[in-house]
C-alpha cells in the first residue's frame, strides 16, 4: 500500500453497486498499525479462497469490523448513490475513530474528519480490508439467497447481471431480492 495512514484511521469501502439483486454491503475495517498480510490488496484482485483466507486474518487482527446492508427496495426507492452515501455515513456513526479513509469520491455529510480517496481500495491497507469484508459478507449472503432462487444462478454470479442470471429474468421475472430500477431487459436475438 502507498498512502502513510494514520493509527486508527478506519478505511470503509462497498461492494454490490451494480448488481441486479441483492443489497449494497459496505464495511468498515481499523486495523492494527503493524498489521500486514500478503494478500492484503482489493477484493477484485483476489480469488473467492483468497478472499476468505484474508478476511478471517482481518477479523482476528482488526480492532473493529462493522457491517452495513442496504435492500433492494431502498436502492429502488432512493437510488444507488443515495444508498452508498448512506452506507458510509452509518458506518462513521457506529465505528469511532480519528479519521475515516473512503473509497471513491463522494460528498459525505458525516461531521467527521474523513478523506475520499479515489482509487483507496489500491492504496490503503485499511480500506483494502474493507473491501474483502465487504465481497465476503455479500458473496455469502448471494449464496444463501440463491437457495431461494437457484434459477438465477446467484451462487456464481452474486446477483450481477451474468448470461444466466439475465437469461432467468427473462423467463420467470425478477423477485423481491431484485433492484427493479436496475432491470432493464430486452428480448435476446438468436445468434
Amino acid at each position: 500500500m502507498s498512502l502513510d495512514v494514520p493509527e486508527g484511521a478506519c478505511g470503509i469501502d462497498e461492494v454490490g453497486r451494480g448488481a441486479l439483486a441483492g443489497p449494497l454491503v459496505a464495511a468498515a475495517v481499523i486495523l492494527p498499525p503493524a498489521f500486514s498480510h500478503p494478500l492484503l490488496r482489493d477484493s477484485k484482485l483476489l480469488t473467492a479462497l483468497q478472499r476468505e483466507r484474508v478476511e478471517t486474518a482481518i477479523r482476528e487482527a482488526a480492532t473493529a469490523v462493522e457491517v452495513v446492508e442496504v435492500s433492494p427496495q431502498d436502492i429502488d426507492r432512493r437510488g444507488v448513490g443515495w444508498a452508498n452515501r448512506w452506507a458510509f455515513e452509518e458506518l462513521m456513526r457506529r465505528v469511532p475513530a480519528p479519521l475515516y479513509l473512503v473509497d471513491g469520491n463522494l460528498r459525505l455529510d458525516a461531521g467527521r474528519p474523513h478523506r475520499c480517496i479515489p482509487g483507496g481500495d489500491r492504496l490503503v491497507g485499511a480500506i483494502s480490508a474493507a473491501s474483502i469484508v465487504a465481497k465476503v459478507h455479500r458473496d455469502h449472503l448471494m449464496v444463501e439467497l440463491d437457495r431461494l432462487h437457484p434459477r438465477f444462478g446467484w451462487r456464481r454470479n452474486k446477483g450481477y447481471g451474468s448470461r444466466d442470471h439475465l437469461d432467468a429474468l427473462r423467463e420467470i421475472g425478477p423477485v423481491a431480492l431484485h433492484r427493479t430500477t436496475f432491470v432493464h431487459l430486452e428480448p435476446r436475438l438468436p445468434l
